[in-house]
């Protein structure tokens, strides 16, 4: 709430009226965005239910092996199992991974990083995307439309994409989609969209990939991700390139 207000003090904007461009120093907002016990900024941010303050996760959970107390308020957490009484801060962090440019870059560098040193698999959860979706042949993604002719309601935000071949001399007209904008959530993930593209296009899935800058994606990149580290303060649509290889004869 307190960052709310500051926010709301700071732009001096109407919501409906985005016409000013305000630029405000982050060290403005550092005391709503860094944790108390590692003085960095929020990776993972994690919220004691008991009193809403929030730390990073790795932060809070090593702090609570010794002690059953928030470090900031001093208000008793659980009495025999304070973790019971923590709970992920999404919205907190999809602010702090917007405000801190290359935050979210960085953090992804590390983890690749961590595995690779160890010779890991990383091993990531179902997707809760993945989960609602079930059989792909029942996913659609929806246009791209025009918001005063569209009224919906949704609990996260979504991302505009515009998916283009990757042209080559032999198969330039085939793969080709009939529909390339389309409008999916900031949760969904390469592999999805994979999915998706290989029943569209009915072809492999193994065969279908997804490029940016001449790169190819990982399946668990996010859309979130994507954005903010390839895409941040460019124009929507977000362009990504597809190829699909043939089968070998």
């Amino acid at each position: 709430m307190r960052l709310r207000n500051q926010l709301q003090s700071v732009y001096k904007m109407d919501p409906l009226r985005n016409e000013e461009v305000v630029k405000v120093k982050i060290k403005e907002l550092n005391e709503h965005i860094v944790c108390y016990l590692c003085a960095g900024y929020f990776i993972d941010a994690t919220t004691i239910t008991e009193c809403l303050h929030t730390f990073c996760k790795s932060c809070i959970v090593k702090y609570l092996q010794t002690s059953k107390y928030c470090p900031l308020c001093n208000i008793k957490i659980h009495e025999t199992q304070p973790l019971l009484n923590l709970k992920l801060d999404r919205v907190m962090q999809d602010i702090v991974y917007k405000l801190v440019p290359g935050l979210q870059e960085n953090e992804d560098g590390r983890i690749r990083d961590f595995y690779h040193s160890r010779g890991l698999e990383r091993v990531l959860q179902p997707s809760a995307v993945e989960d609602s979706v079930g059989d792909v042949s029942q996913l659609s993604l929806s246009l791209a439309v025009s918001q005063k002719t569209s009224h919906y309601y949704r609990n996260d935000e979504h991302v505009c994409l515009c998916l283009e071949k990757v042209s080559s001399g032999k198969d330039k007209k085939k793969f080709i989609l009939e529909q390339k904008y389309v409008r999916c959530s900031v949760r969904s993930e390469i592999r999805h969209l994979r999915r998706v593209l290989s029943h569209r296009l009915s072809a492999p899935l193994a065969h279908v990939q997804l490029l940016i800058d001449n790169k190819v994606l990982p399946d668990h990149m996010t859309m979130k991700q994507l954005w903010l580290t390839h895409w941040y303060g460019k124009p929507a649509p977000l362009v990504l390139l597809y190829s699909v290889r043939e089968k070998r004869r």
